[in-house]
């Protein structure tokens, strides 16, 4: 059986083993799946493969019949690669069989590679980590990290991007993960009709220990969701940690504490991404000139802009808008 029949399109391949988790599997599929171009056809074709085709086993009292083999990933521009739950038994050995590690290695060189939950474990194992900073359910970390000490973990984000490998955090981060990766591929504005469809956030504030449960938890504790309401809507103000603060009718000291463990990041971090995230959408649906989205967005200045953009994605806002809107710009 022919894994993909339109060559025109991305190519993602779900790799499926025994014991998986279906909602994972199901994410790619929904989200890469929703994503179309502006002449309504699909941008992605999605298909699941398995180590051997047939039926594979997962952690629920239903099955999946796979109907692709190892072939689907030699023809892959991504492959993702969710969790399974072997993955979760702790053993001294690595959790990964000769005939998967056979698989992985049939990847393109130029495909991207991304792992959901503790599918990173089998990355890990094939040495695909060497290098990146990566992450993995929270409650795994501990094992990962005695497991391969040498690797960078980073337990308290949703996902990570090191270019051709990507990892996803527990579950649901895979939605995460997939939408960043077709805001990649075609922007912010294809990203957001997927969210929008898929009934999602496009962008989740914050990271894994937003998820932790606390030993400890205080029911008097005050949100501080108020002020990120406040915020979003006046980025143009250039909004101070004491404006979000004074918000909240709370001390810097206090707020930046409860900020952090509500939404898992750092206040400067959060709005960072705010104000990255407002441009982008401003260069891909507007033709407002940069300075104006700099000013719209709470940079202040095109210069500032430019700086944050190279650093946050490489590009410049003149390239940024040519590669996902197709409209020069006359700030280089």
């Amino acid at each position: 059986m022919t894994a993909f029949v339109h060559p025109d399109r991305h190519h993602v391949a779900v790799l499926a083993r025994h014991g998986l988790l279906p909602i994972e599997t199901g994410i790619v599929h929904r989200l890469f799946g929703r994503a179309v171009g502006t002449d309504g056809q699909p941008l992605y074709e999605v298909v699941t493969c398995a180590v051997e085709p047939g039926v594979i086993t997962t952690d629920t009292d239903f099955t999946l019949n796979v109907h692709h083999g190892p072939e689907a990933v030699d023809k892959a521009d991504t492959v993702i690669l969710p969790a399974a739950q072997e993955d979760y038994v702790e053993r001294p050995h690595d959790p990964i069989s000769p005939d998967l590690a056979a698989v992985v290695n049939r990847i393109p060189e130029h495909a991207r590679i991304a792992s959901i939950c503790t599918g990173a474990f089998v990355l890990a194992a094939l040495g695909l980590l060497e290098g990146c900073r990566v992450t993995t359910h929270w409650q795994s970390a501990g094992f990962f990290r005695a497991m391969y000490p040498h690797i960078d973990l980073d337990p308290d984000v949703l996902y990570t991007d090191n270019g051709r490998v990507l990892t996803a955090a527990g579950v649901a981060s895979g939605i995460d993960l997939s939408l960043h990766m077709i805001r990649a591929d075609h922007g912010a504005s294809v990203a957001n009709e997927v969210a929008r469809h898929t009934v999602v956030p496009p962008h989740r504030d914050g990271g894994q220990a937003q998820y932790i449960r606390h030993p400890v938890p205080d029911p008097e504790r005050s949100s501080t969701s108020r002020a990120r309401a406040w915020v979003l809507d006046h980025l143009h103000l250039q909004p101070s940690l004491s404006d979000m603060a004074d918000r909240e009718a709370m001390s810097v000291r206090t707020f930046t504490r409860r900020f952090r463990d509500e939404v898992g990041q750092s206040p400067g971090q959060w709005l960072a991404q705010q104000r990255l995230d407002r441009a982008r959408q401003l260069l891909e649906e507007s033709d407002l000139a940069v300075d104006r989205i700099a000013h719209a967005a709470g940079f202040g200045t095109s210069a500032s802009l430019r700086q944050h953009m190279h650093a946050g994605l490489g590009v410049s806002p003149s390239a940024y808008r040519r590669t996902f809107q197709g409209v020069a710009d006359e700030v280089p």
